[in-house]
Formats: C-alpha cells, structure tokens, sequence
C-alpha cells in the first residue's frame, strides 16, 4: 500500500524540514529559504513547499532559530491586571505593534504585587523573550538591570521604573487632573472633594498633584481634609464619599482619579445634592449615565502602541538615552462635571 504525505515522517516524531522537502521533492535549503521567508524560490516550487507543511503538520522550530539568530520573535508584556478595560486595551495595542513585526506576544497580570511582578518578569526573561514592557507594581526594578546589560531592552508603560535607567511611556497625569479640576472650578465649585488612589503609585501622585496646582493656580485654599488618598476598595472609596458629602460643609463638586475609584463613588453619591463629578478615566457606557459622565480621558492605544514602538526601536538598534514619552489626556465634557453648586461662592 502506498503511504500518504503525512505517514512519509518517522511515527510519533514531530516532521522535520527534511520530511517536507522529501515530500515536495525538493532541497533542504529550498525549504528553509520559504520557511524563513527568503527570495530564491519560484513560485511553483514555493506552492509544493508549503502544500508539504500543511500536509505534515510542519511547525519551525524557534529552539533552533534562537540558536542560529540570537532571538526567539517573542516579547512579553506584564500588567496589573488583563481583566481590567485599560489594560486590556493596552494590551490589544502592544500586540497588533508585535503582530506587525511578526512577534508572538506574552502576557501576564502583576496584581499589583511587587513580588509577582519580579517573579513573572524574570520568568519571561528566562524564556529567552527579546524584550520586556512593564507596567510596574514594585517601586525597585534593579534586578532587571542583569537583563538589560545582557541586551534584553525593558520599556516601562504608565508609571516608570525605579532605580533604573529605561525608556517610560506615560499619561499627562498631572496635566490630567490639572484640566479636570480646572474644570470644575470654572463651574463655580470651590470645595472639591478629591478620591485618589495610594500616594505611592506614580500615577497617584502625579493627579494629586495636578489637582493641588489647580487650586493654586485659581488662587483656592488647598484643604488636605478635602483630600482623600488610600486603596481603591469599594468600602474605602464608600466612607470617603460618605465624609466628604455630608454635613454643613459638603462638598459640591468630586473629582475621581481612577476608574476603579469613580465606579465605587457612583454607588455612594448621595440621592440628594448630588455633587458635580469628574472621573479620570474613561468608562464604559458613561455617556448613558443621568446626567452622563465627565471624564478626563487617557488613550491606551496609543500608549501600548508607542511602548510597543519604542521597544522595537531598542530592538533594531536604536541606543538613544532612555526616555520619558508622555501621551495627552482629555478632557470629555459630558454632564456630570457641568453641575453648577447650589449657592456660587
């Protein structure tokens, strides 16, 4: 009886590119040279090529081609969390960048654990990754320093690094909150309730920083009682709300500075007098919202892209001084924020 194509390879042993070119008919370099994409090959003898490998199952080997180039075509990106909108959407932009420069694209979520973060950053880089993006959780990222001399490039993404010298990609944070306090000042809202998240966080700091050059900038009083910074667990956000919405001196106005943080204070507003809110960070269906969300809008997509970018750069040769690169926000006027107070100071 005569074999098929895909008996021809020795049984249980995965087809090598021997197999496929005794199976085309052809010379092992002919092979290689449509595997890896190389010119040479008609047409004709490219088409029996790959007929060959979908017949047989053929998958490269990148062991092999580690070996031969020094790279395995695969990058890796850690976030906080994948199940999170943001960085989902950070990571659908790194990965159509990697797609691109036909690299497979590895992801992990920190959950905003230091440890885990060091533990799966160096577990990619153990596997030989060609490049790291980072968004960190820890605030020491010296033990990536062996990996980066040995020519493994690392871009941080939303917050930079600590203790290291890398390339970060960053939101305007400051300039974020800056315009979304501004905002409501402009309304006519003095006392303004203020949620962040830990002052630890980079991107925590910064927005509470451009809330504070706000109220300096239109010459208002900074009142830390009005300040209220710590997790971003719903009962936190809930007694914050809570405080910062009763009694005589109320506030009028609430700028939430994350999403996290703005979906836990909508469950809490106050049935009456309900304050004017600007959220950063964009939701999903805010605009459906009564009265629909304001927000102070970052753009994931282009952040994961120029991370993504910047990377590849490092990666074809580029050795510019590591760089912060910082990607605007936007303020998106939608109702919540446009609440006059009761009475105008």
């Amino acid at each position: 009886m005569t074999s098929s194509p895909a008996s021809s390879s020795r049984t249980g042993a995965r087809p090598t590119m021997k197999d496929v070119a005794a199976a085309a008919g052809v010379g092992l370099k002919t092979v290689s040279r449509v595997v890896n994409g190389e010119s040479g090959v008609t047409p004709e003898m490219a088409a029996r090529v790959r007929a060959a490998i979908e017949t047989l199952g053929f998958r490269r080997n990148d062991s092999a081609r580690l070996l031969r180039t020094g790279r395995t075509a695969s990058v890796a990106l850690l976030l906080e969390d994948i199940s999170d909108p943001f960085s989902s959407a950070l990571s659908r932009a790194v990965e159509q960048v990697a797609a691109a420069e036909g690299c497979l694209l590895f992801t992990g979520s920190s959950g905003e654990d230091p440890a885990r973060e060091r533990e799966l950053a160096l577990a990619f880089c153990a596997r030989r990754v060609d490049g790291l993006v980072v968004v960190p959780a820890g605030d020491d990222h010296r033990y990536l320093l062996p990996e980066i001399e040995s020519g493994t490039p690392v871009v941080f993404l939303d917050r930079p690094g600590t203790g290291i010298a890398a390339d970060a990609v960053l939101s305007d944070n400051a300039g974020g909150a800056r315009a979304g306090t501004a905002h409501l000042i402009a309304h006519g809202h003095r006392r303004i309730g203020y949620i962040g998240d830990l002052p630890a966080i980079h991107t925590a700091a910064e927005r509470a920083r451009g809330h504070r050059e706000a109220l300096a900038a239109a010459g208002l009083p900074v009142d830390e009682r009005l300040i209220d910074c710590g997790p971003t667990d719903r009962a936190r956000v809930a007694a914050a709300v809570r405080r910062l919405t009763t009694g005589p001196d109320a506030v009028t106005a609430l700028f939430t500075a994350n999403n996290r943080i703005t979906l836990a204070a909508l469950h809490h507003l106050p049935a009456t007098d309900r304050p004017a809110v600007v959220g950063f960070d964009d939701l999903e269906l805010a605009d459906l919202l009564t009265p629909a969300l304001t927000v102070v809008a970052q753009d994931p997509t282009a952040l994961g892209a120029l991370a993504a970018r910047r990377l590849f750069d490092r990666l074809a040769g580029d050795t510019t001084p590591p760089a912060h690169l910082e990607i605007p926000t936007l303020l998106i006027p939608r109702g919540s924020g446009e609440t006059p107070p009761p009475h105008r100071s």
